[in-house]
């Protein structure tokens, strides 16, 4: 355990050892990894924790310098654990370097099988009576890290003084399916308010995703393709709003002139590999899907079968007719594990999870019903990643549970607004509104 300090925080890393199968506590440990941070003039002081979930899956926490964003409130009266959820940031990591310690694809999956939310809340519990003395602590989640805090809710509410999610309500009982089925009109909505913004991105569009048709040109090994293009998309739902003004920078310098004639830019393939790799964070990859899983029902590459329900997203036929090109958003498809070097090696890890039948139920609908601890959720009316109507059905089978809704932000509100949402949030549990 080391301290040191950063502007107006003291900064601690903390080590923790957790079984990686918490049926089997005897069983094969793993370490996890989370930073304490403590207001300066507060370092000595006995004060409440709050530990952050990251949104994922597959992020580590951010790596916040001083009290930038919402940590800055959040010291004014807690001491916060910013917690590497296991297999993420310095807590195991799993990427395609580690995990063939494992073994094999098979191997590989039924490892990963244990790093989704009921064991990140497992692990929560077992951090907790080593800091807090067996106090409750507060938990703030961002998206997927909202969708732990209602595990949380549902498996060990006992452990929780307050829940506080933003942009992470998850539906309680849908499947995959019905994820990707509510979530294709939403994006289709956002790429249509982007070239009502952009009208001249139309026809960039078009000439991008027909040269990669063409050519199919490879950047660092990652071979870029008309549905990598489409993929860019995700932008639409990032920036609190910002992100369709970030998008059409990233297309107008998309083609250079060359002895050889026009060509794709160096520029702009570098840009696009960048925001397609998944070397930082492939959990999100070869768990996406997972995470809504319950039950027997295999998840079988949802995002990639429910697609074919909307035929408007098919590249071909958009280029074969006059249409625009749309943009996708926060799919996974199985062309992500042949088009990416990071993700590459684990294609058949990926299958094998796609496949699995016997995914842990989630979420207590009779227990949150009967929700005794304060609970209080941002909800992003334009939400492109969390559907709105999921969450706020959810919202209402959550006893107590007190939303703010809001198309001030989008999902990364509580980056782009911290300390105005934090102290929303907080005013929400405690009824000072």
């Amino acid at each position: 355990m080391s301290s040191y300090r950063q502007p107006g925080v003291v900064l601690t890393d903390r080590h923790f050892t957790v079984p990686l199968d918490h049926t089997d506590p005897g069983g094969e440990q793993i370490e996890l990894f989370g930073r304490e941070a403590v207001a300066r003039g507060k370092a000595d002081e006995e004060l409440p924790w709050l530990v952050y979930l990251e949104g994922g899956p597959g992020f580590g926490a951010r790596r916040f310098v001083g009290t930038e964003a919402w940590l800055g409130r959040a010291v004014e009266e807690f001491r916060v654990l910013l917690l590497d959820q296991r297999g993420t940031g310095l807590s195991t990591p799993a990427n395609r370097q580690t995990l063939p310690l494992r073994g094999g694809p098979r191997e590989q999956a039924d490892y990963l099988a244990h790093f989704r939310s009921d064991n990140i809340v497992r692990d929560c519990e077992l951090i907790r009576p080593q800091l807090t003395g067996g106090a409750p602590w507060t938990v703030l989640g961002q998206s997927f890290g909202g969708f732990c805090a209602v595990r949380y809710l549902s498996a060990a509410p006992e452990g929780l003084k307050a829940a506080l999610i933003t942009g992470g309500l998850p539906s309680l009982d849908a499947h995959a399916d019905d994820v990707y089925r509510a979530a294709y009109p939403r994006i289709e909505r956002k790429v249509a308010a982007h070239y009502a913004r952009y009208p001249q991105d139309v026809e960039r569009v078009r000439e991008i995703a027909a040269y990669l048709a063409e050519h199919r040109p490879e950047s660092a090994g990652h071979r870029l393709t008309p549905e990598g293009f489409q993929s860019l998309g995700i932008m639409l739902g990032s920036g609190s709003g910002n992100g369709s003004h970030q998008l059409h920078y990233l297309l107008e310098n998309a083609f250079v002139r060359t002895p050889l004639g026009i060509e794709l830019s160096d520029t702009f393939q570098e840009a696009m590999r960048t925001a397609n790799s998944f070397a930082g964070h492939p959990l999100y990859a070869l768990m996406h899907e997972a995470i809504y899983s319950q039950g027997k029902q295999p998840t079988g590459w949802a995002a990639e079968r429910v697609r074919a329900e909307f035929p408007q997203f098919d590249v071909a036929t958009a280029l074969a007719g006059d249409g625009p090109v749309l943009f996708t958003g926060e799919t996974i498809h199985p062309w992500h594990f042949e088009v990416d070097p990071a993700l590459r090696p684990l294609r058949e890890t990926a299958e094998l999870l796609a496949s699995r039948t016997d995914w842990p139920e989630l979420y207590d609908p009779e227990r949150l019903a009967a929700n005794q601890v304060p609970v209080a959720a941002a909800v992003y009316h334009d939400d492109m990643y969390v559907d709105t109507e999921h969450a706020l059905c959810t919202a209402a089978s959550i006893r107590g549970l007190r939303t703010w809704v809001t198309n001030e932000f989008e999902h990364d509100g509580l980056r782009a607004g911290g300390p105005q949402v934090l102290d929303r949030l907080l005013a929400l549990v405690r009824d000072d509104v």
